[in-house]
Order: C-alpha cells, then structure tokens, then sequence
C-alpha cells in the first residue's frame, strides 16, 4: 500500500496543485485547488482515481480559486484551510476579478482545520499544523509514514512565505517554521505551494531566512 503523489501546477502563477491517492483502494484527494478544475479533474479520470475530498492550505485565489468550479462537478468536502482566512475565501470574487483570473464565488469550506487534525487518504494519515504568517489560517499537512509535507506557502526551497499580504506577519511565520517544521526529520520531503520540491534538512542548511 503505496502513497502516489502527482504535482499539478495551475493557474498563471504556476502553484502546486496536488493528486494524492492510495494505489490500493484508489481514493484520491486533491490539495490546494487554485483552478483549472477540468484540468484537475482529467487526471482523476486518468487514473481512475474516487475523488474524496479537497484539502486547503490556505484561501489566497491561486490556491482556492478553483473550489467553486470542481465542487459543482463532484459533490465533495472541502477540508481547510483555517477558520481565521475565512475573509479571504469571501473576497475571492473581488481578488480574482483584480488579478484577471476567471471568476470565483466565495464558499465556506466544509469544515474548518484546526492544529493537530487528522486527515486521512485511503489508509494514510496526515496531521494538521496551524503555521499563520502567510495568512492566519494557513494550515500544511504532514504525513510521518510517507516522510512528506504539503506546505503550501509557508515554507519554499531556500524561501519562505510572503508576509505583505493583509494579515501577514513575519515573526509569527518565522516561529511556525522553526517550533514546528524544524522538529520534522531532516529527510522530510516538502512539497511547497509554488516550484521545486526541497526538504526538511535542506531548509535548515540552506534556506538564508532562517538560519
């Protein structure tokens, strides 16, 4: 029973959409639906995959700007982020006008995450941490089994997340990185919300905002 992960990236600032399923049972979610849902959607098919669930990091538009348009498709539960970026996911039919993406209308996820929250996919599990600083309700998602995290803006090769949003806030991500992230082994592999995959041990060596 193997975890499979295929990397989707969408919309015009190319961010990490993720298909993850077990090869057994075939149940699949999808991470941080930014758009292009028929996209998405097309690599269920492909590999005949039972969509369960969306999870989100977080509510900016190029992570949860696709919400709308995949779960009028399939009826399923969104998952996430936290419930403090409520007020971005309600101002998504303004940001995407803004930023010239197509249209998105605001939702309220199906549930709200909270710090240590358990998901599952299939017969893995993955915690939740509440790491805010990007947003406040940012969220990532970890699965000690499968030495792998979903971190979505929080965490970059040799990077980290903006702060200059509204609700930003530097210190507060900085914190999160390193009492939460930094306790992960060193081989953690990490999957961040925009380019190249890194790791834990990486990002202690390497990453110049937090050494």
């Amino acid at each position: 029973m193997a975890l499979q992960m295929k990397v989707i990236p969408v919309t015009p600032f190319q961010q990490n959409a993720a298909l993850l399923w077990d090869d057994v049972s075939k149940e699949a979610i999808l991470t941080d639906v930014g758009g292009e849902a028929e996209r998405l959607l097309s690599e269920v098919d492909k590999y005949q995959l039972k969509l369960q669930a969306i999870w989100l990091t977080h509510g900016h538009l190029d992570h949860a700007g696709g919400v709308t348009d995949l779960t009028a498709q399939h009826a399923i539960p969104v998952w996430g982020p936290h419930q403090a970026d409520d007020y971005w996911l309600q101002a998504l039919p303004e940001v995407t006008t803004n930023y010239g993406f197509p249209l998105s209308q605001p939702f309220t996820p199906t549930h709200w995450l909270q710090d240590g929250d358990k998901l599952t996919v299939g017969g893995h599990t993955f915690v939740v941490y509440h790491i805010p600083g990007h947003t406040p309700g940012h969220v990532v998602f970890y699965s000690q089994a499968n030495s792998l995290l979903i971190a979505g803006d929080v965490l970059f090769r040799e990077s980290i997340g903006r702060t200059d949003f509204p609700g930003g806030n530097h210190a507060d991500l900085i914190h999160g990185i390193q009492s939460k992230l930094f306790t992960l082994p060193d081989e953690t592999r990490v999957l961040p919300g925009h380019g190249f995959m890194t790791t834990i041990g990486h990002e202690k060596e390497y990453n110049p905002f937090l050494r």
